[in-house]
């Protein structure tokens, strides 16, 4: 199972292991979009050997909180748990290993294809192994305890089915045998009136057949007699069990048995048999089946699964009238659920539901695809997109007082898709998402483009994977400038991709993706270590003191194995920490600020500064920017260009950063420095470094030692 809020996630997933088979079988996978979702699978879908579990989905610590549900409430400790996320810095391994009972964790950069199937092979093969040694204490525990459920859950013949799968583990026979049931009533018993419901082995062409189908005359006559005495039969190669004989149903199991079953197998015999009574004494379980299968629980309306079966059925009619599905996402509701409570975030689920089913009826049908997610499916003229967005202009009563919920609306045509249900719902999905990108309370339309957006991402990560595992990444470096003598001072190392066919790919294409799939941690370190080996070969080369500035992502920083890497690089490379700068935005500065400053803090003892890149576009406060402990600000491209003349105003705010830096004592330096006046004005200012094209463009590992020979003795003068 496949628990993540992010379609890509599954889809990438899934693809990793296309073609791929485990211990000799191939997988199949469950998707779950959300933890409330994955819990109601759980709790229907009782083969489920591994979860690959996100951290952070409709809440900070969902995918924790699954965990221990997974274990504490469903009891389901023989599924291996696989932690995963892209956001290590939300859960320290450490700390998750010791108070969750998981059995792997891996951030999504791990899961490359060779460590997925790696990953996945080893918990499997847990898995199966803690099944085999549990299969008859936890097969008789399972029917003594839980029968009942396990009836309610399932159909007849796969409950049949199950009672022989756990007879002959018990036993350690193996699974050959058949089940025969028929109505408890005055009929006499004979072969004509019984009906075979499960059947294994030699035997499973039999199923739904009448006992007077199966050729072996001992078997047909070793039933009878079980039936008719109403007792067990134990015979030296063959057995008779009978399973219950209640007011509604009686069923009893025949099994070939290569020696005689000894007498403590069969007080566990006895036991296991006389607990199937109570199952049969409880035929209305059987209706059930399909209202928990096919609705919601706590909404009683149409669930996932059931809106998936309609789509598909809609989708075969023939003339009938233009079909869409819209999807309902209601704003925020994760945070009123947090602060007011799970019981108050119900009672706003029913009053949306309520709403929702008052208002479209007929040919519209409303269902709970999933927590805070609602659909409606039905006629393109009944669904007219203002009339379902007007549903939230009205407040709803929510414990006797009006409250306003709003909400973000994606839809889809079923007639523009080929696909089947589960892909109509995908893609209604991804129109969700690009609404919500757009801003809450927006509404979006599903179109190809943005399947194509999709299938873009998932094919650059795939390219950006290929291309790092064969070295096609690699480092430029863009020259810093002091700007009061014009001396070289370093350089910032900058990534780049080019694919096979020689073409770059920029960096605001890849960097995303990489950070959101979890590569840039990988790319990060070999950044900064290849970056580490650059500055080491310069200083050997003559160019001493010369700095070298890294970038740091939010992923990298968060990861909990970050500051081990870089004492790492460090004594590897032999790089004096001095030398070495790495440079974090300031938007990643503002996110969880103690966590930020600790870090900074440890990357400080190493020796080694810290500079805040991109500075004036995020909403720093004074006080947390001294807080910060950092040795330099970076002013953003954008003021720098906005820089013309001395008589324009709009450099008011490089002026403000750089004055503000000077009085808490650091080190300014402005990126993009394209023009002369620009580096003129910069100075005037009190601006202290500088790069961008004026000096020089980004310059491969050759290109800057030639650069830098160039301008070994005459530095960069600028102009007065």
């Amino acid at each position: 199972m496949i628990v993540d809020d992010e379609i890509d996630v599954h889809q990438t997933t899934v693809f990793a292991m296309r073609g791929l088979e485990v211990l000799g079988r191939t997988i199949e996978f469950l998707h779950a979009y959300s933890a409330a979702e994955a819990c109601r699978l759980l709790a229907t879908e009782k083969d489920i050997a591994v979860a690959l579990l996100d951290v952070v989905m409709e809440e900070v610590d969902a995918g924790l909180s699954l965990a221990r549900t997974i274990r504490d409430t469903l009891g389901l400790h023989e599924l291996r748990i696989v932690l995963r996320t892209g956001q290590p810095g939300y859960a320290p391994e450490m700390d998750v290993i010791r108070d969750y009972d998981i059995n792997d964790y891996k951030t999504k950069s791990d899961l490359t294809r060779i460590k997925l199937y790696t990953t996945l092979t080893a918990a499997i093969r847990s898995y199966n192994q803690l099944h085999i040694i549990a299969a008859s204490r936890r097969g008789l525990d399972l029917i003594v305890r839980g029968s009942a459920k396990l009836m309610a859950e399932r159909g007849i013949n796969e409950f049949a089915s199950g009672v022989i799968t756990q007879i002959t583990g018990l036993l350690g026979l193996p699974p050959e045998g058949l089940i025969i049931a028929r109505r408890n009533d005055a009929e006499p018993v004979n072969a004509d009136n019984l009906r075979i419901v499960a059947a294994a082995g030699r035997y499973a062409g039999l199923l739904n057949q009448p006992l007077t189908r199966v050729d072996d005359a001992d078997a047909r006559a070793l039933l009878l007699r079980c039936l008719s005495e109403e007792s067990s039969v134990f015979g030296a190669r063959h057995t008779a069990l009978l399973l219950g004989a209640g007011a509604g149903m009686v069923m009893a199991a025949y099994l070939d048995s290569a020696q005689p079953i000894g007498g403590t197998d069969r007080l566990l015999i006895e036991v296991f048999c006389s607990n199937i009574a109570v199952c049969l004494e409880n035929l209305d379980l059987f209706s059930q089946l399909s209202v928990s299968a096919y609705v919601d629980p706590l909404l009683k309306l149409p669930n996932r699964t059931r809106l998936m079966q309609e789509i598909d059925h809609r989708k075969r009619k023939v003339g009938a009238e233009e079909e869409t599905l819209i999807l309902i996402d209601l704003d925020h509701f994760s945070e009123t659920n947090e602060a007011l409570g799970h019981q108050y975030g119900d009672r706003i689920l029913r009053a949306v539901g309520a709403r929702l089913r008052e208002s479209f009826t007929g040919s519209v049908m409303v269902a709970r695809v999933h927590g805070d997610t609602f659909g409606l499916l039905g006629p393109v003229s009944r669904l007219p997109q203002q009339n379902v967005a007007d549903l939230f202009q009205e407040p709803f009563d929510i414990d006797n007082a009006e409250q306003m919920i709003s909400a973000t609306f994606g839809c889809v045509r079923l007639d523009e898709l080929t696909g089947d249900g589960a892909e109509i719902i995908k893609c209604a999905s991804i129109a969700l998402k690009r609404a919500k990108a757009n801003g809450r309370g927006s509404f979006a339309r599903y179109d190809r483009d943005m399947g194509t957006e999709v299938q873009e991402r998932v094919r650059l990560l795939r390219n950006l994977r290929n291309a790092f595992q064969h070295d096609r990444l690699f480092l430029n470096y863009q020259p810093q400038i002091d700007l009061s003598n014009g001396r070289i001072i370093g350089a910032e190392a900058l990534i780049r991709w080019k694919t096979e066919s020689g073409e770059l790919v920029p960096p605001d294409s890849f960097i995303a993706i990489a950070e959101y799939s979890g590569l840039i941690v990988d790319i990060g370190q070999w950044v900064l270590r290849n970056a580490c080996f650059r500055q080491i070969s310069l200083e050997k080369a003559g160019f001493t003191n010369f700095r070298m500035a890294v970038n740091v992502s939010i992923a990298q920083f968060r990861h909990p194995q970050f500051l081990d890497m870089l004492e790492q690089a460090l004594a590897d490379t032999g790089i004096n920490p001095a030398l070495l700068e790495l440079e974090i935005t300031e938007s990643m500065a503002m996110l969880e600020p103690d966590y930020v400053i600790g870090v900074i803090h440890k990357v400080k003892t190493l020796g080694i500064s810290v500079a805040v890149d991109d500075f004036g576009t995020g909403f720093s406060s004074l006080s947390y920017l001294q807080r910060l402990a950092v040795d330099r600000l970076k002013i953003d491209r954008g003021f720098v260009n906005a820089i013309r003349s001395p008589a324009q105003t709009t450099e008011c705010i490089a002026q403000t950063v750089i004055q503000l830096g000077r009085n808490l004592g650091l080190t300014v330096i402005a990126e993009g420095v394209e023009t002369e006046t620009q580096a003129r004005l910069l100075k005037q200012m009190g601006c202290h470094e500088a790069q961008g094209y004026l000096f020089a463009h980004p310059l491969d590992s050759s290109e800057l030692v030639r650069w830098l020979e160039q301008h070994r003795d005459s530095g960069c003068p600028l102009n007065d």
